[in-house]
């Protein structure tokens, strides 16, 4: 039980590492190499976890070899255009100025059905307004709207909007989070202080607490437990 036991964590950390190579994409942007080393490894891994007859070098090696070969081929896809076109394929307009382009939806295997969802997910219903959807090499699809159909932006208004910067988060469910206080420059005097205009008399009673470059700040106290 101990060896089993022993045999998983470390392939699983190896495969932890080979993911993390892969970068922090999700599963359906992935690259199709991606993919199939993804799928590879998953299976390479279980043989070994399975199997202790076999010796558990038998299943490192491979999985070592096929990110390295990874590595390999996201040099290369830096470095030559050509050689990723091959590999990753090449993004494809699928809808040109409102029309659709059946051909290139028969290419991609791409149906009716799968369009207007993407389309639906981006809150378009009408094919009509877009002038551009091109399918990634990722398998997402990217839209540019007609120009008088796109959202007005406050630039375009004439409207000055002061810059808030990102908010941090200072307090996760009680806990403070020193680095990020640090980082905007306060302290926990200052900290103590807004909790207590809040009447708030501890970290423990805060579920979130944020504050951005204008010290906005944005808090959601703990909810009472519930005893049954």
């Amino acid at each position: 039980m101990v060896i089993a036991c022993i045999r998983t964590i470390i392939l699983y950390i190896i495969i932890i590492i080979g993911v993390r190579l892969l970068g922090k994409r999700q599963v359906g942007e992935l690259e199709p190499s991606e993919l199939v080393l993804a799928l590879i490894i998953a299976d390479l891994a279980a043989v070994p976890m399975q199997d202790f007859g076999i010796p558990l070098l038998f299943g490192i090696i491979p999985i070592v070899t096929l990110l390295c070969l990874s590595m390999i081929i996201s040099i290369l896809n830096t470095k030559s255009i050509r050689f990723r076109a091959i590999m990753c394929g090449r993004p494809s307009i699928l809808i040109h100025e409102g029309k659709l382009n059946q051909r290139e939806m028969a290419k991609n295997r791409f149906t009716i059905d799968e369009l207007t969802e993407e389309l639906r997910m981006k809150n378009i219903y009408d094919i009509s307004l877009v002038k551009y959807g091109i399918l990634e090499t990722n398998g997402q699809l990217s839209v540019l709207l007609y120009a008088n159909r796109q959202p007005v932006t406050a630039e375009q208004l004439g409207i000055g909007i002061p810059e808030t910067g990102l908010p941090l988060i200072l307090i996760n469910d009680g806990r403070i989070m020193a680095r990020n206080l640090e980082t905007r420059g306060l302290s926990l005097d200052w900290l103590d202080k807004r909790l207590k205009e809040r009447r708030i008399h501890s970290a423990q009673e805060v579920f979130l607490f944020t504050v951005d470059e204008k010290e906005q700040i944005y808090l959601v106290r703990k909810e009472a437990e519930v005893r049954v």
